[in-house]
């Protein structure tokens, strides 16, 4: 294929999914019952040529939920206090809403048919995210409801390192490790170390896949 000839779009790279990487940060492990404390996200997009890239970034810290389990361990480990009034913290519902609407403006104006998650260890993130929505009462949530890239499982295939900090460093992305465990930043690097591998593949031949030959008459 030559340079100038148009790849498709960011809808057939991956089967019709909006992909869109999360962080969260929490009071604990359990996402029915421990708190979330602050959540980030960013939208990618593609170019004419088929590079990924990142597009929008939305963060919200989150006030805990009415009855919300908040561990002293878990708060000692990310340093929030989700009583600090600077921390400018709005409701699950605002935070939710203003990630999905944005989200899918963003699988429309990419004619894609459903949002996926990436994330490194993505179950964590999807559990609390998807806790969250149902608490908020959030109907049109955009996410596929299990289906996820794992950042994690992907730089360990790519990369040989499970580690976000690890993988990021790999991948020849710098990794603040000062800053880590904030929503934001880990996301930031997150969607760097995504569009890294997706764009690696595509840089050793993978996608597009090349074209079938017609077989002989």
């Amino acid at each position: 294929m030559s340079d100038n000839a148009q790849l498709p779009g960011l809808c057939d790279r991956f089967r019709g999914f909006y992909p869109v990487v999360i962080d969260v940060e929490t009071a604990g492990f359990n996402a029915k019952t421990d708190a979330l404390l602050e959540i980030a996200a960013i939208t990618l997009k593609m170019d004419s040529q088929g590079w990924l890239a990142v597009d929008q970034t939305l963060h919200f810290h989150v006030a805990p939920f009415e009855g919300a389990v908040l561990n002293p361990e878990a708060l000692a480990f990310n340093g929030i206090d989700p009583h600090n009034p600077l921390r400018g913290a709005v409701s699950e519902y605002d935070a939710l809403h203003a990630i999905f609407k944005a989200i899918r403006k963003g699988m429309k104006d990419a004619d894609c048919s459903r949002a996926i998650m990436v994330a490194h260890n993505a179950t964590f993130d999807h559990s609390f995210m998807m806790a969250a929505a149902e608490r908020a009462s959030l109907k049109r949530n955009p996410f596929h409801p299990f289906v996820t890239f794992d950042t994690a499982a992907l730089s360990g295939l790519a990369l040989g390192q499970t580690v976000l900090a690890k993988a990021c460093i790999a991948a020849g992305i710098k990794f603040d490790s000062s800053q880590a465990h904030s929503a934001l930043y880990d996301t930031e690097q997150t969607a760097l170390l995504f569009c890294e591998i997706v764009n690696r593949w595509k840089r050793l031949g993978g996608w597009p896949l090349p074209q079938a030959e017609e077989p002989a008459a």
